[in-house]
């Protein structure tokens, strides 16, 4: 007699924890150098000829725990469910594609002189794919308040914006490239998905 056991797998090293390892072994590098760190692996247009692997490695980099911890646990909970909608190399084009144009667009506005550091480009365009993709899907504010996923992003989009002119310390160009191709990945998904873009 043949007996199946559906018990525990095992652990499963899925793309997601592979990101969240590279991350956190960033920011240890950084905590222990944190000059070397930045002028090594931070974007910074000005230095992108002489420096073209920044343009990947800075999404890599976090300065503070909670910057960090924020990202990675975008990157844990809507990084997880993209993956299991699309599979590992439609969600890697999106995360690395994300990051990668908004570094494009930072090139492009801001100033020569200021470094860009953070995954929040990439996060912002596994936001917007999920937010098309799944617009209802709820989500808790401060683990409090639960909101349709399109409007949170809808806010999100509207803090970047303000970001412009209030703050000096956010890369709103990267997040804004990010959460644009998102959005156009979510649509070309959705379309795949269902034949038509709503319904």
């Amino acid at each position: 007699m043949r007996v199946r056991y559906g018990g525990y797998r095992g652990f499963s090293m899925t793309p997601i924890w592979v990101l969240l390892a590279i991350n956190l072994v960033f920011f240890i590098a950084y905590l222990i150098k944190e000059n070397l760190i930045i002028s090594t692996f931070g974007f910074t247009p000005g230095e992108f000829l002489n420096q073209p692997w920044t343009i990947v490695t800075n999404m890599f980099v976090h300065v503070s725990v909670w910057h960090i911890l924020f990202n990675m646990l975008m990157l844990y909970f809507f990084g997880s469910y993209l993956l299991g909608l699309v599979g590992e190399i439609k969600f890697l084009i999106v995360y690395f594609v994300g990051g990668i144009l908004g570094n494009l667009l930072f090139f492009v506005l801001a100033p020569d002189y200021v470094t860009a550091v953070g995954a929040s480009g990439a996060i912002y365009a596994i936001m917007g794919t999920m937010a098309v993709m799944r617009p209802r899907l709820k989500v808790l504010i401060w683990f409090l308040v639960p909101v349709d996923l399109w409007i949170l992003v809808i806010i999100l989009g509207a803090l970047i914006v303000a970001s412009e002119t209030t703050s000096t310390n956010i890369a709103w160009q990267a997040h804004l490239g990010g959460l644009a191709v998102g959005l156009a990945a979510g649509l070309y998904f959705r379309k795949k998905e269902y034949g038509r873009f709503w319904g």
